[in-house]
């Protein structure tokens, strides 16, 4: 676990196989936060479980990780299979989440699928490190694809932000459009982006959007960004 940082938390969950570190250049971008990051069991750091862990293990694993930083209640960034773990954290222990960003990431089961055929699917930060130890990448794929988050989406209560990419083969766009369609007070980001939005360069413009998401509610904390009242970001769409 790795705690930087002074003012609002802010909890960030990895993407599948990538250590804590594959945030660096988006956590670079941010100010003002209070970052928690933690190797997921079996990546980094962290020892490879026996037997393969849940998502909902998983997120009992996340909460606990906010327990050991003394943090009640933070804003939670999820990555690709991370903002899967995002969605069952806020579904599982909804005062702990304050508000969601959804990156790159789906429902699970129900799901468009992506093509793991694509460059993009070996090129991602830490993934070829992550291939020695393939039984985690396993483990993690496996509580993925037996998991679905569309039963309830519907009862999500915490703001939230929907961030795809255009040219995200393997999180296609249009899975982000269905979690903001389906998650209460949701709203949807599209970028001019592939799958890699945590490198270098395309990670400052992820965290400048996703900075002024949370700042906006920081200064607005009853906004209900599905009624429209949240102030009108940047922009919807880059290109």
């Amino acid at each position: 676990m790795r705690i930087e940082g002074e003012g609002e938390p802010v909890l960030l969950l990895s993407g599948l196989g990538q250590p804590l570190e594959s945030w660096d250049p988006f956590v670079a971008s941010l100010s003002e936060r209070r970052i928690v990051r933690f190797d997921a069991p079996g990546v980094g750091q962290s020892a490879t479980p026996i037997f393969p862990p849940s998502m909902a293990s998983l997120a009992t694993i996340a909460a606990a990780v906010l327990d050991a930083a003394t943090i009640d209640q933070a804003d939670v960034v999820g990555f690709s299979l991370g903002g899967a773990l995002a969605q069952q954290l806020a579904f599982s222990s909804p005062t702990r989440v304050r508000r969601l960003v959804l990156i790159a990431t789906s429902c699970g089961l129900g799901t468009t699928g992506g093509r793991w055929d694509s460059p993009d699917a070996w090129t991602a930060p830490a993934i070829s490190a992550a291939m020695a130890r393939w039984p985690s990448l396993g483990w993690q794929s496996l509580a993925f694809v037996t998991w679905s988050s569309i039963p309830f989406l519907g009862s999500l209560t915490q703001p939230t932000l929907v961030i795809c990419g255009r040219d995200d083969v393997i999180a296609p766009p249009v899975n982000g459009r269905v979690l903001a369609s389906r998650i209460p007070h949701a709203r949807l980001v599209t970028l001019a982006a592939d799958h890699g939005m945590l490198r270098p360069g395309p990670a400052t413009e992820l965290a400048s959007v996703v900075e002024e998401f949370l700042g906006r509610l920081d200064v607005e904390p009853d906004t209900d960004p599905l009624a429209g009242r949240l102030p009108r970001l940047a922009s919807s769409t880059s290109s």
